[in-house]
């Protein structure tokens, strides 16, 4: 399996004890838990297999040591993560409502993850990566998106692929240089992620279809859709294929979609057939919900082995 890198934020997250809770009073909070959207996809990749690392930075702080110390036990080369000793570790507390709705308080730009910059990107580090994966939520500040392109053109220029999924808050596309960023790393791309309502924000065409069309005609190599409690579809210059997704009853959706990205990635590195990557991205996305805590919902072959099994049972019951 060739060997993959992502870069990008690394956060804790500390969720409301109950749905409803608001951020206005006081009320118990549960964490912290390692989180951050790609660390939670690079963990996900460890835990198929996959060889992996991380370009980061923590602060020198318990937050920062929780999150190492995660991804090391996991499997995750973690020698791409800075620890700056006069910054904190990013944060982001999380309050749950009654129609499924989540909001947010965060703490990344003005922590270690958004100190980092092209100088914290070790170009021998990079030297035997052939596959990097970006996250469109990473691109959030000018020496970030400087940092991100000096990764990406060094894996490119190895001969390397590029996987891209947009993860955009609405408000990036507001910024005219992060819009540039993220076109600039569209034009890198060779496996695009989007969620079903990304599909059309950086696209200027008229419908879904065309889109996916122009971003093939473009250079993409595999579109892949992300939609949810619909399930996935993947296209191609040669095919289109879709797979359902499987019940489960949701606890926590945060992580789900890295949860499944990175298992999209370390299946199609290691081989497996495009349906099969499918299957196991799904079901890792379902298992993902099942579980309280961002990175917790990351998931083994023989766990999602398990969790297919008894999904066909459920079935053949049904029917």
């Amino acid at each position: 399996m060739r060997k993959i890198y992502t870069i990008g934020e690394i956060l804790v997250e500390i969720m409301a004890d109950k749905v409803g809770q608001a951020f206005t009073h006081p009320g118990v909070w549960n964490g912290p838990f390692p989180s951050g959207a790609p660390a939670i996809f690079i963990d996900q990749v460890t835990k198929l297999g996959g060889q992996c690392g991380i370009i980061s930075c923590v602060g020198n702080d318990g937050f920062g040591t929780l999150n190492i110390e995660r991804l090391k036990a996991d499997g995750v080369d973690t020698r791409g993560i800075r620890v700056l000793p006069h910054e904190t570790t990013g944060s982001a507390f999380v309050t749950y409502h009654a129609n499924g709705e989540r909001d947010f308080i965060f703490n990344i730009k003005n922590a270690a993850c958004g100190k980092l910059s092209a100088e914290h990107v070790n170009a021998e580090l990079l030297q035997d990566c052939q596959h990097f994966h970006i996250m469109g939520s990473s691109l959030f500040s000018f020496p970030m998106v400087d940092a991100v392109k000096k990764a990406a053109g060094i894996v490119k220029a190895n001969g390397g692929t590029l996987s891209f999924d947009p993860n955009i808050r609405k408000e990036m596309l507001d910024i005219p240089e992060m819009r540039d960023a993220l076109h600039y790393v569209l034009e890198l791309t060779d496996i695009y992620m989007p969620s079903e309502g990304e599909v059309m924000l950086l696209s200027s065409q008229a419908t879904l279809d065309e889109a996916i069309a122009r971003y093939l005609k473009d250079g993409i190599k595999e579109v892949v859709v992300k939609r949810g409690n619909k399930g996935a579809s993947y296209y191609s210059a040669e095919e289109t294929i879709h797979i359902d997704s499987y019940r489960v009853d949701e606890v926590d959706p945060t992580g789900a979609g890295d949860c499944f990205g990175g298992a999209y990635i370390a299946c199609r590195l290691q081989g497996h057939s495009i349906p099969q990557a499918l299957r196991y991205a799904n079901a890792c996305g379902a298992l993902a919900v099942t579980r309280r805590g961002p990175m917790e919902g990351t998931s083994t072959f023989s766990e999602l082995e398990a969790f297919l099994q008894q999904q066909h049972v459920a079935s053949v019951g049904v029917l």
